[in-house]
């Protein structure tokens, strides 16, 4: 219905000239109409062709080629990604074994040192003990020598003292049978 009413407005403008073509518009004139449809027909047609043939398949392209670089560099990041969570998964495995490697080390050293030090330490008991069986033995032989010196030495002063205070010099060998006698008795106590 709307497009009789438009068509039958259009007819009584075209009858009453109601466009003023005689005013001074003649693209109102409808003896115009003809050549201007023509000439609207043709630049739009032109543009129309141009922009579908020309302009639009190059933005169309522009648009396609930013299109795929975007999901081309999503590939690429999602690839990194996961080549750097993998990169991170075999540092950490490394890390991992490097630390259970180091831990085998230091018990095995631990233990070695432990060994070598046990072996050490016995050849330094045997060595002390030998040593000491050493020096037991030099002291018993200083204490059997020392008991000889000091029985002479006794005899001596012994007999310098009694021939002191009596005036007379005894027999040597009866302050020697006096002082063995004596350090006989006493000998058990120091040795």
């Amino acid at each position: 219905m709307n497009k009789y009413f438009s068509f039958t407005i259009a007819l009584l403008a075209i009858q009453n000239d109601l466009f003023a073509a005689e005013v001074g518009m003649p693209q109102l004139d409808p003896k115009y109409w003809a050549s201007q449809a023509f000439w609207l027909i043709l630049v739009f047609s032109i543009l129309y062709i141009s922009l579908a043939k020309f302009y639009l398949p190059k933005i169309k392209n522009n648009l396609e080629n930013r299109e795929n670089k975007i999901k081309d560099d999503l590939d690429d990041a999602n690839k990194f990604k996961e080549l750097s969570e993998s990169k991170i998964r075999e540092y950490e495995n490394i890390l991992e074994n490097a630390k259970k490697e180091v831990i085998k080390i230091y018990i095995e050293s631990k233990n070695s040192l432990d060994k070598d030090i046990q072996s050490k330490k016995e050849v330094i008991e045997k060595e002390i003990e030998k040593e000491i069986i050493k020096a037991q033995k030099e002291i018993s032989d200083l204490k059997k020598n020392s008991i000889s010196d000091i029985q002479k030495i006794s005899e001596n002063i012994a007999s310098d003292i009694i021939e002191k205070i009596s005036g007379d010099k005894l027999n040597e060998s009866s302050i020697k049978a006096a002082v063995e006698d004596i350090s006989k008795k006493n000998l058990g106590k120091y040795l």
